[in-house]
Order: C-alpha cells, then sequence, then structure tokens
C-alpha cells in the first residue's frame, strides 16, 4: 500500500511512518518544514532501515498534490500536516483557518482530481470542546474554545459533508488525546521549533537544560491538585493506531470516527512527578495563570477502536516519560539542522 504521509517529517508523523515502514506500506512524506527538520529523514532510515521518498512542499499546493498522488500511484492518504498550538491560534486565528481548513480541502480536491478515495485525518480531542464528563465517547456533542480546536472541528465538519456526497470514498477521523514520547531507541522524538507548547517536550528541556523552569498554566482547576488532567497517550500507540485505521477500514467506504487515547487521566503535576523519576532530574516549576481556551480535564473512551480496529493502547506511564528522556538525553538540542 502506498500512502502519501502530508506532514510526515513530523512528530506523529515520523514515528507513524516507521510502523507503516514495518507493517509493509511504503510512506510517501510530503512536509513543509515549518516545525520539523529534513534530518528526520536519516533518523527514520536509520531505525527502518528503509528511506521514504520526500517531497518539500505545501499541502495548499494542488498541482504539486495531484502530481505526488498520480506520480507514486498513492493509495491513500494519512493528513498530519497541520498548526497545532492552542495559544498561538488564539493570536494567529487566519493562519490557522487557512493551514488547516484551507489546505485540506485543496488536499482533498487533489485527491478528487487523482482518483484516490481513502483519507485518514489526524483531528484531536479538542474538537470536544470542555466536556460535560469524562470519559470521553465519539457520540459526545463536539464544540471547540479556541481556533486550532475549531480549525479541527471544522475540517471534521467539511469532510463528513463530503463523504456524504462521496459515498464511496472512506474518510477516518482520528480524535487523539495527548500525545507523549518517544520511539525507544531515542532516534526520534518531539522537537518543537521555538518554546514548546506542550508539557512533555517543556519538561524534558527544563530537565535536559535548556530551560530554567516549567510554568504550570493554572492551578486551581477543580482536579485532584488543581492542574488540569489530560489523556497522555505514547506515541508509538499512537501510531500504530492509524496503521489499525489503513488496515481495518481504510478500503471500506463509510466515515469512521475513533479515538485515540488511554482512558486513563493524569495531572501536569502527575506528569512532572512521574518524568523526574524516569530522568533521576529535578523539574522545577512555577504555578502561574491558566491559558485562554484550556479546559480542566479530559480523558478518553477507547472502548470503539478496540472493538472495531483491534487497536489498544499498550505502552505505561514510565514507558512514556522514560522513552522521552532518552530521547531529549541524546539529543539535548533536537534534531541537528541539515
Amino acid at each position: 500500500m502506498n500512502v502519501l504521509v502530508t506532514g510526515g517529517m513530523g512528530y506523529i508523523g515520523s514515528h507513524t511512518c516507521i510502523q507503516m515502514i514495518h507493517a509493509g506500506m511504503t510512506p510517501v512524506i510530503l512536509d513543509n518544514l515549518y516545525n520539523s527538520k529534513s534530518t528526520v529523514l536519516d533518523r527514520i532510515e536509520k531505525v527502518a532501515g528503509i528511506k521514504p521518498k520526500f517531497a518539500e512542499g505545501d499541502i495548499r499546493n494542488k498541482a504539486l498534490m495531484v502530481e505526488l498522488l498520480t506520480e507514486y500511484k498513492i493509495d491513500a492518504v494519512i493528513h498530519f500536516a497541520g498548526l497545532k498550538a492552542v495559544g498561538e491560534s488564539v493570536q494567529k486565528p487566519l493562519e490557522y483557518y487557512d493551514n488547516n481548513v484551507n489546505g485540506t480541502l485543496v488536499l482533498v480536491s487533489a485527491m478528487r482530481e487523482a482518483g484516490v478515495k481513502s483519507l485518514v485525518f489526524s483531528s484531536s480531542a479538542t474538537v470536544y470542546g470542555d466536556p460535560a464528563s469524562v470519559p470521553i465517547t465519539e457520540d459526545f456533542p463536539t464544540s471547540a474554545t479556541n481556533p486550532y480546536g475549531r480549525s479541527k472541528l471544522m475540517v471534521e465538519e467539511c469532510l463528513t459533508d463530503f463523504q456524504k456526497a462521496n459515498p464511496d470514498w472512506s474518510i477516518t477521523l482520528l480524535r487523539y488525546f495527548n500525545p507523549v514520547g518517544s520511539h525507544p531507541s531515542g532516534e526520534l522524538g518531539e522537537d518543537p521549533q521555538g518554546i514548546p507548547n506542550n508539557l512533555m517536550p517543556f519538561v524534558s528541556q527544563v530537565a535536559v537544560g535548556r530551560r530554567e523552569f516549567l510554568s504550570v498554566f493554572g492551578s486551581d482547576y477543580p482536579t485532584k491538585d488543581g492542574t488540569g488532567v489530560r489523556d497522555y497517550i505514547h506515541v508509538m500507540d499512537l501510531a500504530d493506531g492509524h496503521i489499525a485505521a489503513l488496515q481495518k477500514v481504510g478500503d471500506k467506504a463509510g466515515l469512521h470516527i475513533y479515538n485515540l487515547g488511554t482512558g486513563i487521566g493524569y495531572s501536569v503535576l502527575d506528569m512532572v512527578k512521574a518524568f523526574e523519576l524516569a530522568s533521576n532530574k529535578q523539574v522545577p516549576y512555577k504555578l502561574v495563570d491558566r491559558r485562554p481556551g484550556d479546559i480542566a480535564e479530559c480523558w478518553a473512551d477507547p472502548a470503539k477502536a478496540e472493538q472495531e480496529l483491534g487497536w489498544k493502547a499498550s505502552r505505561t506511564l514510565e514507558e512514556m516519560t522514560q522513552d522521552t528522556w532518552r530521547w531529549q538525553s541524546n539529543n539535548p538540542q533536537g534534531y541537528p539542522s541539515a
């Protein structure tokens, strides 16, 4: 199976490409390198033994999309490419809607022109907004508390309408919770450009000495220790979820929606303590005001993915933190620049 992987040089995309190669699939990567580095390709080859084909470009370039889909005889697309920082989205809503929503529409239009009718979309648990209760099932009402989440929700709605109008297409919406961890080899991990927007890379950069302390946004939530509670899932489990989706429903017409999470909620301070144990380093932190758009708690009911895809997250909190530390301590400044 030849699969176009948009954003395949990024954190989740690169780990998924490795698991695809191990599963006998052929990933073709498209990435504009906005939030990733070209040296990731060498790391994928080092771990998986095969260097995927790579094109540098943007999903909003329809002619390039059609060319890649046709030239490589693509059977399906996994669409990761997107801007993903909640805080930044509040500051730059237009850029988020242009890249995430418009970019997806251009991509799907190119797929239609090239006759490729299987799409797995990298969505997010942010489409559940501030949930009335937890755990969250796929039939919960959707809403958004920030432009990033709204852009994911808009794409879901666009794809839902498109699939209804084109019932021979297979469109899968994977709503992930909070990806963390790294490849167990320590060769690949999360390497955000600039100041990290997600918890674990910030924690690991503090532990490795790149940052002085962690800012914990909000300590007055109605949770056990006042800090936000999330469902953290190992990136390798998440990658395996994409493989399962392609194998089980990638060739089945219809709209398929799955939560990818563990079903367990950990607070920010839980994660800090677990990371300190894994790294044997202290992680100084300061309690600061809440971030706009953040919610108190959010974790998945992942039963549907287990029943229909045969997929279940298996990696532990210890593995998440140990693998993160292995990556960060081996690569204190992240991936080398080309």
